[in-house]
């Protein structure tokens, strides 16, 4: 473990909100648990304390790598053998206005599964989980609470928002945004710049109206070409095939080929 020295021998609280700390700072601490034989840069930064000033450690295993200037938050697990590259952040307790209420900057579990890589400028938010041997690309952004299965590839600049559940074997494609909620099953492919829509009234910030959201939903081994765009509340059915640049207004049944504006079947997908 490589990590810059401390410059002074005492350490301050660290329930102080947004202190940030080397590896050994966070090791005298006592809130680094860190296995022998990982690899810190001195210019990793991490962050213990969310923004109520509760403290959480900071978990890294065997074979991890984390490289200079990722920020590590308080409450983050990096399994065996992951790889953080440079300007990651991991673990960012979500803080201001967000679907209908305030969120106050807490933070919590955070995942790194086993073998799994996160890309440069990656930005990971609190309780987000990443499955084993899955990949983040460079300047995409998981909200609070996505889940990631095992073995998936998401794309560079993706957007995808909180509590979204992304299966194993999942391939989203550069530039996409997958709206909260969603649910991408087991071996879906995304292909680049689909948008994803949740909101059914466009209620923005009216205290006397709550919104509609109903998140789509892509089934087993669905497939999605580039630059469609998915309305609230559609289902994708398993093995179903949507061509590139359609507009999904309805359901589309499993196994069936659909596409145009607004799409309509057309076809069994093959």
């Amino acid at each position: 473990m490589t990590a810059n020295p401390g410059t002074s021998p005492s350490i301050p609280s660290v329930s102080a909100v947004g202190l940030e700390m080397t590896a050994s700072e966070l090791d005298r601490a006592g809130l680094l648990q860190a296995d022998s034989n990982v690899v810190i840069s001195r210019y990793a930064v991490f962050v213990p304390a969310d923004e109520l000033g509760t403290p959480r450690p900071v978990v890294i295993r065997s074979g991890a790598v984390i490289s200079p200037f990722a920020v590590v938050h308080g409450g983050t697990t990096i399994g065996e053998q992951a790889r953080v590259e440079e300007h990651t952040v991991l673990g960012k307790p979500e803080l201001g206005y967000a679907v209908g209420k305030i969120r106050p900057g807490v933070g919590g579990r955070t995942v790194i599964g086993a073998g799994a890589t996160v890309r440069s400028g990656a930005v990971v938010y609190a309780e987000a989980s990443i499955g084993v041997n899955s990949l983040v690309g460079h300047h995409t952004l998981l909200r609070t609470a996505v889940q990631i299965g095992a073995d998936t590839q998401l794309g560079h600049h993706l957007t995808v928002e909180r509590d979204t559940r992304i299966g194993r074997d999942v391939r989203c494609s550069p530039g996409s945004h997958i709206t909260s909620s969603t649910v991408v099953a087991d071996r879906v492919f995304l292909g680049a710049g689909v948008r994803t829509i949740n909101d059914k009234t466009l209620t923005w910030r009216d205290p006397h109206r709550e919104p509609t959201l109903a998140a789509p939903r892509f089934e087993t081994g669905t497939k999605i070409g580039s630059g469609c765009v998915l309305l609230a509340g559609v289902t994708i059915g398993e093995h179903a095939l949507v061509g590139a640049g359609s507009l999904v207004t309805h359901d589309i049944p499993p196994g069936a080929l659909a596409y145009g504006h607004p799409a309509r079947v057309h076809g069994e997908a093959r």
